[in-house]
């Protein structure tokens, strides 16, 4: 398996929804693979950062400077 195949699995596999077989060739690529090793970390990472701020409100200015940098993201990129 290859790092590009394994980082477009990432979120199936810390849900658990691969397929054994799946799971055992991306677990085996993970033990030797420091990069991917490492984003699987930072994906961990990022989802208990997530879950722990999970209902708090954001504030309406936020919101409103967040969805403006997405949308002059998404600009850029096209």
């Amino acid at each position: 398996m290859k790092c590009r195949e394994v980082v477009e699995l990432m979120t199936d596999y810390l849900e658990g929804a691969l397929t054994a077989p799946d799971r055992e060739r991306f677990e085996q690529h993970i033990v030797g693979c420091d990069g991917c090793r490492a984003y699987l970390q930072q994906l961990r990472l990022t989802l208990r950062a997530m879950r722990s701020v999970e209902g708090v409100p954001i504030p309406d200015r936020v919101q409103t400077e967040l969805v403006r940098a997405f949308r002059n993201w998404r600009s850029a990129s096209r």
